[in-house]
């Protein structure tokens, strides 16, 4: 009893002296040069927030340190949206974040970062940025054409707020005072709905060409229009995006797509010509009526599922996206050789005609390969051959893109209102919906004779 009450006493003073050293730390000139938002005005709601994230600027702040939620969580959560997840920026090095807490490891190369873990929440914690320091390689690393490849270089809250892309993006929220920390009128373009780019967009755009890319994204998943002056040089610089890699141009893609506005966010792409190269076929699809029918229905599809809370397959959406051009390649293959071996060519030439820009994970190709080789199976609704489908692992996301496939009208309806009814009727039901089954039967090999008296002559010797 005795023992507990000195460790709450030494805790109580331990707790003074971290809140004592973080209040004069956050009362710094960095600080004094941003515009102070209170609760009253910003209106934000503490229940809102990550119990991991709270936890995490909570432990940094106690051991001395400034943390703050930053960049898309205090953004959205101003746009009254639910954060998909929540960045902590800090005055600690990875080291030292990493030693304030039991579960976290550093990662990255081009900047490092560390994720602190709480159950199965993941909180990205990064150390203020600074300006890029050119004398030291190990530190910074910048190609002829501007664009950044190594960013080590830590600094203050008001050099991090600088370096940030947008506006909008610039936003830090301390929890313990329920403040939003604003430097360079973030606060104003999320009121006014506008989407700004801090510094000169053209240089900007250099450091990070993807940086036109998520012009485009949070454009069409916020309704930020983007400001003019930021919109102006995407035209001209657009032919940066070639010298990204494939992976980071994936990565992306993949948030693009699958933010819940993919519509608007292709319409974007096409209005500022950023389509063209990113999927290589994507840009001749879009150039076929039925193509493009086919595309924006799944990517339609896709917006729904995302916006309803219902969970998605990117191999589904980019087995979408590349369908025409397989289907294209197939067509002439099939005058070379069979159909089945002339859909695997198709496939594998699609594949790494577009992995040359745009780098789709393994794990995903499989996939898609999968819900491609599968669409020949459903016009053979005979025989066995519809039961073995119907209990194959991947025969419900093949079955989906079938439908898609009627829906566009490249097939038609009545095939897949078939499979409808076959996937849910019992098994008597199911015989009798069978269809005379046409495919060619397989010859069955006779066993060869074995010569008798070559046999007999072999046992004497």
């Amino acid at each position: 009893m005795i023992k507990q009450l000195i460790d709450k006493i030494f805790k109580f003073k331990d707790d003074q002296s971290a809140s004592t050293a973080y209040t004069s730390q956050s009362g710094s000139g960095a600080l004094a040069a941003a515009t102070s938002i209170l609760a009253k005005t910003h209106k934000i709601d503490p229940k809102r927030i990550s119990n991991a994230a709270l936890k995490t600027t909570d432990s940094l702040q106690r051991a001395g340190y400034q943390a703050f939620i930053v960049g898309g969580a205090v953004r959205d959560l101003l746009l009254n949206q639910r954060p998909k997840d929540f960045d902590v920026a800090t005055n600690a090095t990875p080291e030292e974040v990493k030693a304030v807490f039991k579960r976290a490891r550093i990662i990255g190369k081009r900047f490092r970062l560390v994720h602190v873990m709480f159950g199965n929440e993941l909180i990205e914690v990064s150390t203020f940025r600074g300006n890029h320091n050119q004398e030291s390689e190990q530190q910074a690393k910048i190609t002829e054409t501007g664009r950044i490849l190594r960013d080590n270089v830590f600094g203050t809250i008001e050099e991090d707020a600088l370096r940030r892309d947008f506006t909008v993006n610039a936003l830090y929220y301390d929890p313990a005072s329920q403040t939003v920390y604003d430097f360079h009128d973030g606060y104003a373009d999320v009121s006014s709905g506008t989407l700004s780019m801090i510094g000169d967009p053209v240089t900007r755009y250099k450091e990070d060409p993807v940086r036109m890319l998520r012009a485009v994204r949070l454009s069409a998943k916020l309704g930020l229009a983007i400001a003019p002056k930021t919109e102006k040089p995407i035209a001209k610089l657009v032919d940066l995006l070639e010298d990204v890699p494939p992976s980071r141009l994936f990565d992306e893609m993949l948030k693009l797509f699958l933010s819940g506005h993919a519509i608007e966010s292709v319409n974007a792409l096409r209005e500022q010509h950023l389509h063209h190269g990113l999927l290589p076929l994507l840009d001749v699809v879009l150039e076929q009526p039925m193509g493009e029918r086919f595309v924006m229905l799944a990517l339609e599809n896709t917006d729904k599922r995302i916006l309803s809370g219902k969970s998605t397959n990117p191999s589904f959406l980019f087995a979408s996206l590349l369908w025409h051009e397989v289907l294209s390649a197939w067509q002439g293959y099939q005058q070379q050789m069979h159909l089945i071996p002339a859909l695997h060519e198709a496939m594998n030439e699609v594949i790494a005609i577009q992995g040359e820009k745009l780098a789709i994970h393994n794990r995903y190709i499989g996939t898609m390969k999968e819900i491609w080789a599968l669409q020949p199976r459903f016009e053979q609704r005979g025989g066995k051959r519809p039961f073995g489908l119907l209990n194959h692992p991947k025969f419900r996301a093949a079955y989906d893109f079938l439908l898609l496939r009627c829906a566009s009208g490249e097939l038609d309806n009545e095939i897949g209102d078939w499979w409808t009814q076959f996937s849910q009727a019992d098994s008597e039901t199911r015989q009798t919906m069978l269809l005379p089954d046409k495919s060619p039967k397989r010859r069955r090999r006779r066993p060869r004779k074995r010569n008798t008296s070559q046999s007999a002559q072999k046992k004497a010797s």
